[in-house]
């Protein structure tokens, strides 16, 4: 992932932070617990593309 992506990125639904995880190649939005998945290097930002977080999976 591009830094200067990663920089201007926020959640499509509350406009708050993400956080990269490069390791499940998603775009975490700890606010309303989603995870925006990244396929071929292009973050998917539609919410209904988005999974929700489980509390055990953080």
């Amino acid at each position: 992932m591009d830094a200067r992506l990663l920089d201007i990125l926020v959640c499509p639904v509350c406009k708050g932070p993400l956080e990269y995880d490069k390791k499940a190649q998603e775009m975490i939005c700890r606010g309303d617990r989603l995870a925006y998945p990244i396929r071929d290097g292009i973050p998917i930002m539609w919410a209904d593309e988005a999974r929700t977080l489980q509390d055990a999976v953080e």
